[in-house]
């Protein structure tokens, strides 16, 4: 990474960003002179923060605004000096903090960030001068406790519905206390010293009809040399695991009308676009968006496949556009878990989407896993492999890479009452699927069982975990669990099972599916049963199951 340390002086790095905005396309420069002016913050590296689709819009977003300069900040290390990209000023010179969190972990650099600019940790602790600090994305609209204690104010839900309303209470000039009770009144802003005890409703758009696209391009990009559109929002599926697709119901999709001026605009910037979304591959005009791009000239890539989505002419489409490796996320290999879990497919729909891919071209799979489902057994694993066995039949030659992570409990989900496993079953599961899976000539690539854990408990947490995050100025899991030992905490203490009746720290938020709902599901699952089908899929009719 060019920006990476160490650095001695703030000069070395100005010099680093300097450098790194001569490769970028799109950055917005604005005088400041009589401008509001924000800093938007993405806790993690500059190649993630410029694959997120979301801290790509607000940036756009807050810049659309005349009387607004707004500078980006990303997080490199305990050792880069907190300087904005577009004109090197520390963070101390903007009276607004704006942070896009969409990982638990990222909570450690948000704290980092606080601290070395000279702030005091805890928002109680701040005097009038101190800059207001707002945050949002996806890890705080489900739980926002851990980090509370260090915010001002939190985003519960989608940014646009929203802006303008928190726009209009920074213009106003107020002191800061006037500030945090006018902020309060937003509805789906959680505001810590004033919120408590009322609930905070989710904000989303119900009309996709505005563009969401990439804003700055960078060849230093975790996506790199692609242009970005959201087609879609939210996801009606109900995967009984997946934060997003209960946190962002109900499903929503921007017609192919409606993207044509967004592919033009991409294609006149970048050769190839990737689309975006919860569950890309389920919208209804999937097909008709990509012969559009290809008519254009143009190519286009997705994150993940649905294995029962994949057609011929969807792979002719990413072959034709460069991409030359399917992504499927069969999640487990038997097909009882695949049913407790609510996956909803089976090996025939993964075995088919392969014999596609073969016959598209394409000679390279990547297929995700999870180890530690509620129910999972050893023969469960041993399923894993049998499915990748027949995953190479399938395709003998080839790179098949199978990724491979702890399945970890998050909030707003049926599986919010479950058990993380303990590390030594993850281990155990995780050795031996390395065993079984050894003669098929795959690579592994897997996620750190201690750091899942530690985003377990985050994901999970309350409060109390302030005192952990604010101890930590190098985390490591090791060092964490000593931090929770001296709260007298442990990670199981947020890991277990929870009993139907047990308050979480969430349930403040009317956000995604309500408790009723997922309870009802998490029985289900327990049953082996196949989830309930979303009531929005043909567009939503308030049911009453979301918030």
């Amino acid at each position: 990474m060019r920006a990476s340390g160490p650095f001695r002086s703030p000069a070395q790095a100005r010099q680093a960003l300097l450098r790194r905005l001569a490769d970028e396309e799109g950055t917005i420069r604005k005088d400041w002179g009589g401008r509001l002016p924000v800093a938007l913050i993405f806790p993690n590296r500059y190649p993630l923060a410029m694959a997120n689709l979301g801290f790509q819009t607000l940036y756009g977003l807050l810049n659309a605004e005349a009387d607004v300069v707004c500078e980006r900040f990303t997080w490199e290390g305990p050792d880069f000096p907190a300087l904005s990209l577009e004109s090197q000023r520390p963070l101390g010179d903007f009276p607004f903090w704006a942070f896009s969190v969409p990982f638990e972990l990222d909570g450690f650099h948000v704290l980092d960030l606080i601290r070395r600019s000279g702030l005091p940790l805890l928002a109680s602790e701040r005097d009038d001068s101190a800059p207001i600090l707002l945050a949002g994305g996806v890890a705080l609209s489900a739980n926002p406790a851990p980090l509370a204690p260090f915010l001002d104010a939190i985003a519960v839900g989608e940014a646009e519905p929203l802006l303008g309303e928190l726009l209009e209470v920074l213009r106003a000039g107020l002191s800061r206390q006037e500030t945090l009770a006018a902020l309060s009144r937003i509805p789906g802003l959680y505001v810590p010293a004033h919120s408590t005890g009322r609930p905070v409703v989710r904000r989303w758009a119900a009309d996709l009809s505005f563009a969401t696209t990439s804003v700055v391009l960078t060849p230093e990009s975790e996506f790199g040399d692609v242009f970005l559109i959201e087609i879609a929002r939210g996801c009606g599926f109900g995967c009984r695991f997946c934060l997003a697709g209960h946190l962002t119901r109900p499903p929503r999709y921007r017609s192919l009308e409606t993207l044509r001026p967004q592919i033009a605009s991409g294609l006149a910037r970048r050769k190839r676009l990737g689309l975006v979304g919860a569950a890309v591959s389920d919208h209804p005009e999937l097909e008709e968006i990509a012969r559009a791009i290809r008519a254009q000239g143009g190519g286009f890539t997705l994150a993940s496949v649905r294995a029962d989505q994949v057609t011929p002419a969807l792979l002719e489409g990413l072959r034709a556009g460069g991409t030359r490796t399917l992504t499927l996320a069969p999640e487990v290999g038997s097909a009882r878990l695949a049913a407790a879990i609510g996956k909803g497919l089976g090996a025939e729909e993964v075995l088919r989407a392969v014999e596609m891919a073969r016959a598209a071209g394409l000679r390279r799979l990547k297929l995700y896993f999870m180890l530690g489902l509620p129910g999972e057994t050893e023969e469960d694993v041993r399923a894993i492999a049998g499915l990748v066995r027949e995953v190479r039949r399938r395709m003998p030659e080839g790179t098949i890479t199978l990724s491979v992570a702890p399945f970890v409990p998050k909030p707003h989900t049926p599986f919010q009452w479950s058990a993380m496993a303990p590390a030594e079953v993850l281990r155990e599961r995780l050795r031996l699927l390395r065993q079984e899976v050894r003669p098929f000539r795959v690579a592994l690539e897997e996620e750190s069982i201690p750091w899942s854990r530690v985003q377990g408990v985050l994901a999970r947490g309350d409060e109390r975990l302030a005192g952990a995050l604010a101890a930590l100025e190098r985390p490591t899991p090791a060092g964490w669990r000593r931090a929770l030992a001296s709260l007298g905490l442990t990670e199981e203490d947020y890991l277990r099972e929870r009993s139907r009746e047990e308050p979480f720290p969430w349930d403040n938020l009317v956000s995604g599916p309500n408790r009723t709902f997922l309870w009802q599901e998490w029985e289900r699952a327990r049953r082996g049963q196949p989830p309930l089908p979303c009531p929005a899929l043909e567009g939503c009719r308030r049911c009453g199951v979301c918030g």
